[in-house]
């Protein structure tokens, strides 16, 4: 009776796919072709305080490459990057958490997250990361900080206990001479005894990669 029943079961299932039914590959290469069209519409259109595409593309396959599935942003502005980290996640089974305290830039950032076909995939809160990101709950294996530059230790500070081992934590507009809360943030990450930080030297911008090693609590 069970070999009769899973007979029965693979029967429909294929049935089901033959009827035309989309399948997983169907549903990720569409999804692939809204966010592409997305991307192709918007180029050049991305201002205030988002970051570039080369930057987005960097934090994307970062992503990938890590199976990265629990995603955190400070600083959403209207979605750029948000964008680029939820389409990876996408493909990982992850979700995103961006947190963005001008309104303005919320709804339109959340526009966007729909237009692109990833709203489902992102929680946009609206409010004070000074006050939100302290209070989250956690676990992280992915970090976005882009926000204001003098809190970047702050946000440092409260998120690396909720980093997994092997997760990273990333930092937008790290190079040139690094004055003020930069200079702190980059001093501070010398001083975590389970990191390791790299530098993409492909970002105008700079994007810091601080990793935590795994087996560190």
């Amino acid at each position: 009776m069970r070999k009769l029943m899973l007979s029965l079961c693979a029967i429909a299932w294929l049935a089901a796919d033959l009827s035309g039914s989309p399948t997983v590959q169907d549903r990720s290469a569409e999804l692939d072709k809204t966010v592409q069209a997305f991307l192709d519409r918007h180029r050049g259109t991305w201002h205030d305080l988002n970051v570039p595409e080369s930057d987005g593309r960097v934090l994307h396959d970062l992503i990938l490459k890590h199976k990265f599935t629990r995603a955190l942003e400070i600083g959403t502005s209207t979605g750029h990057s948000g964008v680029w980290i939820a389409w990876a996640l996408a493909k990982t089974g992850g979700k995103l958490t961006t947190i963005e305290i001008d309104a303005e830039r919320h709804r339109t950032a959340l526009a966007n997250f729909k237009e692109a076909g990833l709203a489902g995939y992102i929680e946009a809160r609206l409010g004070d990361a000074h006050e939100i990101v302290p209070a989250l709950a956690g676990s992280f294996d992915f970090v976005f900080s882009d926000a204001d530059k003098d809190w970047y230790t702050n946000y440092l500070v409260a998120v690396w206990p909720k980093l997994v081992p092997g997760g990273c934590f990333t930092a937008h507009n790290v190079s040139g001479r690094a004055t003020g809360g930069i200079r702190e943030f980059l001093t501070h990450l010398k001083t975590l005894p389970d990191a390791t930080t790299t530098f993409d030297t492909s970002s105008r911008a700079g994007i810091s990669i601080s990793c935590k090693r795994a087996g560190q609590n």
